[in-house]
């Protein structure tokens, strides 16, 4: 099965329902090192543009408003994923299962030799043995030598798994939008409406014909550095493509509609999550979803070359 977007599940939608796991309590004990305080406060969230998807719930645009908070300025690196397993031995999902999902332009020589199963609907996805966060592009790539990157082949278990140990919370998918505008009304991207302002590249998207031809015009093929790109207005990093980030909501196209407008937190359960802003991988032939206001679902165990997120916590 997969996704709206580009990116595959493990599991589909009908095997499995989820119930929260994000904590309803105030979390306020982790270190806000590497964070950014915003103040909160009402936001015109969502899009009805018309170069945006309506089946994935984009609009209406409507007023939301939201508390202070902290929001880690990029997203979470090999480095603090390391930390974190060291600290916990903690295994990843994509470890357990044995695999997980690489980008085919990426496959290490000995991931092409012994992985042949590709996703049919979504054919540039390649299912790899032996492909976790320690080797992102499958048996001989390694972690160690991108400790500054976005973690990736991360599972909504498994974000939700660090952020406890943290202290700290997926954010919502309001405050992921309020966080990604950097205090901007309903632009298109962090930054403004102009994809690359004085022909300068803000994000790391795909350039050429994808699937198969990247010419990495903006420098990079996968990912770059969570540091990457000049920050929003709120000093926060790539919250345009890069990676798509896990959020904590559980991921309806219809409950935001008649949903709460102070602090919304989306359905109390579901079967699969809400990712926000895009990866390296999108494009605008087949997934312009780098936008603000656009989203996708994933389900809570499923692990992608492209998948990373970041933490907050409560002011």
């Amino acid at each position: 099965n997969i996704a709206s977007c580009c990116g595959p599940k493990k599991s589909g939608p009908s095997e499995r329902t989820g119930t929260r796991k994000q904590p309803t309590s105030r979390i306020t004990k982790g270190s806000t090192k590497g964070m950014v305080e915003l103040s909160g406060g009402k936001f015109l969230m969502g899009t009805n543009d018309d170069d945006g998807f309506p089946v994935d719930g984009e609009g209406p645009i409507r007023e939301i408003e939201i508390d202070p908070f902290y929001i880690d300025t990029t997203t979470v690196t090999n480095a603090e994923f390391s930390k974190f397993v060291k600290a916990t031995r903690y295994v990843t999902e994509a470890e357990r299962f044995g695999w997980s999902f690489v980008f085919h332009l990426l496959l290490t020589p000995k991931a092409n030799r012994i992985s042949s199963q590709v996703v049919t609907e979504v054919p540039w996805w390649t299912k790899v043995d032996g492909a976790n966060w320690r080797h992102p592009n499958g048996p001989g790539s390694d972690f160690k030598t991108q400790m500054d990157f976005p973690v990736v082949h991360i599972s909504w278990n498994d974000a939700i798994a660090y952020c406890d140990w943290t202290g700290k919370r997926l954010p919502t998918e309001a405050e992921w939008e309020f966080a990604a505008r950097g205090g901007l009304e309903q632009k298109k991207y962090p930054w403004g409406n102009d994809l690359m302002p004085n022909g300068e590249h803000q994000c790391n998207i795909w350039q050429g014909v994808f699937p198969d031809i990247n010419t990495k015009e903006d420098g990079y093929v996968a990912t770059a550095p969570a540091k990457s790109f000049r920050p929003n207005e709120f000093g926060i990093y790539n919250m345009a493509g890069n990676v798509w980030e896990w959020t904590g909501d559980w991921f309806s196209a219809t409950y935001h509609i008649d949903g709460p407008r102070i602090n919304p937190s989306g359905p109390e359960s579901g079967n699969s999550v809400v990712t926000k802003g895009g990866s390296y991988l999108c494009h605008e032939s087949y997934c312009n979803r780098y936008r603000v206001a656009a989203r996708t679902s994933n389900t809570p165990d499923s692990s992608t070359g492209n998948t990373g997120f970041r933490c907050v916590r409560e002011s």
